[in-house]
């Protein structure tokens, strides 16, 4: 729940223009997030399923989780990009930069930290209640004509 919480946030934040106090829902660039976020949100739709259902993994899974580990290298940069946006401040102390400035950067780091820690543990979570991917003998136990 929480990490749903945590995309959510990121979501809308990601339009928010931190050095204006403003949000830009017409920069291309704003919408690179959301999408990658919706991989995000299926796969945990798919962990949650299995878990569920108890069904084992399967291809499909395997590869989702795999679009993941891409979208956890995002989530990476966004923190150091998030970093040097906080680190800017200094640059721009003779300028007008909105009170919320700081708390807004800050609460970005953190939420991106805690969804990039989240995301691992979500990998640790499909591991541990779902199973391992074993696909060496998965040609061979399928049966088609069921």
């Amino acid at each position: 729940m929480i990490i749903l919480i945590t995309l959510l946030a990121l979501v809308v934040l990601n339009f928010y223009g931190i050095y204006t106090n403003k949000f830009y829902f017409f920069k291309p660039d704003n919408y690179i997030f959301p999408l990658l976020s919706i991989i995000h949100f299926v796969y945990l739709y798919v962990v949650w399923f299995k878990i569920t259902e108890h069904e084992p993994p399967d291809p499909k899974m395997r590869n989702l989780e795999y679009a993941m580990y891409a979208v956890v290298v995002v989530y990476l940069y966004k923190i150091y990009d998030s970093f040097l946006v906080i680190s800017s401040f200094s640059e721009y102390e003779e300028h007008v930069i909105p009170a919320s400035f700081i708390p807004v950067a800050t609460l970005t780091i953190v939420l991106y930290c805690l969804l990039a820690l989240l995301t691992l543990f979500s990998f640790w979570q499909r591991k541990r209640y779902v199973g391992v991917y074993n696909f060496e003998n998965y040609n061979d136990n399928l049966n088609i004509w069921q």
